[in-house]
């Protein structure tokens, strides 16, 4: 009979034992799945503030841009014009050669000024990222590379009239900007293939250089461009893919959610 209970107790005591072994594990379990959600949760309202944020940076950026051009237009240069015809005046009833000669030169250095200042005020109120698709916008920056003739930049895209938010756009546009100028300042390159596509529900842009690369793992004066490019990619929740090996180029190929 003592046997028998001695039996029972120990099968008790292994229940027990295996029973509480388990709640710890599962305590543990369920511990580290609310830690992990709550990493998640955090980081998810990290991006929603940055996303909010960079669009509101856009938005005072561009505001303040189209007030100085209009100051510009609007304060500035009519205040020049009316210089510029109380100069012209002055020419006109002055008898003096000379006199005459130094005011007509004051007239010419005001009407470049605003030639200048209206060439100013129209970049700066001039709403290209809304006007264009995002083809025609990289289209645009690569011939400005192009003129240069520093670098070959060539541009393939199958995204034709693609509808995208201003947010969108302006990233990247602003990564392909960021791109070129490294390529062509630090990599040296001879040329710069851009491509740019749609796959089912990811845009998808690959840039990439034949300069003189470098070693992601010592990155220097290219860390801080590749850096931006890689934030704004994660802002709107796409994926930046860097390659770059020295002597072997650049390559970068991002994707974004549409």
């Amino acid at each position: 009979m003592e046997q028998k209970e001695i039996i029972v107790f120990i099968i008790i005591a292994t229940l027990t034992t295996v029973l509480f072994i388990g709640a710890i594990i599962f305590f543990i379990l369920f511990y580290r799945k609310k830690m992990i959600l709550q990493i998640k949760e955090n980081e998810t309202v990290k991006l929603k503030h940055q996303k909010e944020l960079l669009s509101t940076q856009m938005e005072i950026q561009t505001q303040t841009m189209q007030h100085i051009g209009r100051e510009i237009h609007d304060n500035i240069g009519q205040k020049l014009t009316l210089a510029s015809l109380y100069t012209q005046q002055l020419a006109y009833e002055n008898k003096a050669p000379n006199i005459k000669e130094n005011i007509e030169n004051v007239s010419a250095i005001i009407n470049q000024s605003l030639t200048e200042l209206r060439e100013l005020s129209k970049s700066l109120t001039d709403n290209t990222i809304d006007s264009y698709d995002i083809s025609r916008l990289i289209e645009r920056e690569c011939s400005k590379i192009n003129e240069l003739k520093m670098s070959v930049v060539s541009f393939a895209s199958t995204t034709k009239n693609l509808k995208l938010d201003y947010q969108k756009k302006n990233v990247l546009l602003r990564i392909v900007q960021e791109f070129l100028q490294n390529s062509v300042k630090h990599a040296l390159c001879q040329n710069i293939l851009i491509s740019l596509e749609k796959k089912e529900k990811k845009l998808i842009l690959s840039l990439e250089d034949d300069g003189k690369g470098f070693d992601i793992t010592k990155m220097s004066s290219n860390g801080i461009g590749l850096s931006n490019m890689k934030k704004r990619t994660e802002i709107l929740g796409g994926t930046f893919i860097l390659e770059s090996k020295e002597n072997q180029g650049t390559k970068v190929n991002i994707e974004i959610p549409l």
